[in-house]
């Protein structure tokens, strides 16, 4: 395999991405339902895969898990005959381990990184500048940076990110900085090429409408077609379209934010026959009895007639 030029992946970072759930059975890497899941959003208008990120329990996967899953993910995509890019989740709060974890990647069939900051320790932005450009010098793929500072204690100013988006090997970032002004701003003042994806699902709309190039968004794994279908109206200028479509996708959102993710989605789709169990892998657990009910109830509700329950 020809490994993709940096631009490769710039051109091609913009839509809707899915950060895919990692779907277990008996605790061990459920292969078949994988298949199922890719084949199943291979067909749809999914512009990338994000693998073994927070969405995929990324943090809870062996090594050897993680390359099952990207070679599972590549191979299934192969014979549906669809190359989309696929960026691999990676965390971790030391610079060294991270350049090894580049280092032991380097030759799987992906397109780049998705790179959250260091947890835990909580770094300055010199510190923040410091790792992300050691990394970016180190991998043998583009990098596209994640700013979630509500789950790793940090968050990356709009001074650093910048300096950041000067690096060749960085081409752009999933902001989930729940700041919107901040937002607005890097949209205002980022270099030509580097791509911004919202992360909010709570703000898929706004992100969308201030700019954003597009999102990654664990609640597209639902209504897929509805989701992807809201970015189209906005490019069309059809604002009041996207608003509707936003009012019903919204409350989607809700519920599958109502219980920390991925266990809300990954109980949607046992339900839907996508896969094949709700498991999750400790500290994570399964939905509470209440909130199954109310997926259930909202399931039910986005049924066609002709297959609602009698």
């Amino acid at each position: 395999m020809t490994a993709p030029t940096t631009n490769d992946l710039a051109s091609r970072l913009h839509g809707l991405w899915l950060p895919l759930i990692t779907p277990f059975r008996n605790g061990e890497l459920d292969e078949a339902s994988l298949r199922r899941l890719v084949r199943h959003y291979a067909a749809g208008p999914i512009d990338g895969f994000i693998l073994a990120a927070t969405s995929g329990e990324g943090m809870s996967l062996r090594a050897d898990e993680l390359e099952r899953l990207v070679t599972l993910t590549r191979s299934e995509l192969s014979l549906c005959q669809r190359h989309l890019p696929i960026l691999l989740g990676l965390s971790g709060a030391s610079t060294a381990k991270m350049q090894d974890a580049l280092d032991e990647t380097a030759a799987w069939p992906i397109d780049g990184y998705l790179i959250a900051s260091p947890y835990y320790i909580r770094p300055s932005q010199r510190g923040l500048l410091q790792h992300f450009t050691a990394l970016a010098d180190h991998a043998s793929w583009p990098i596209v940076l994640y700013n979630i500072p509500y789950r790793t204690g940090v968050s990356l100013s709009n001074e650093t990110l910048l300096q950041l988006a000067a690096h060749p090997n960085i081409v752009g970032i999933k902001d989930c900085g729940a700041d919107r002004a901040q937002s607005i701003d890097l949209l205002a003042r980022r270099p030509a090429g580097f791509r911004v994806l919202t992360g909010e699902d709570a703000e898929y709309h706004d992100a969308l409408a201030d700019g954003a190039d597009g999102a990654i968004l664990l609640s597209a794994h639902l209504e897929t077609e509805s989701f992807a279908s809201m970015q189209t109206l906005l490019r069309q200028g059809d604002r009041d379209g996207a608003r509707a479509c936003w009012k019903e996708l919204s409350r989607l959102t809700r519920l599958l934010f109502a219980e920390p993710s991925p266990a809300p989605a990954k109980h949607w789709l046992a339900r839907s026959g996508l896969i094949d169990n709700a498991e999750v892998r400790l500290p994570m657990v399964e939905v509470s009895e209440e909130l199954a009910a109310l997926l259930d109830e909202e399931i039910e509700r986005r049924r066609p007639p002709m297959l609602r329950r009698a």
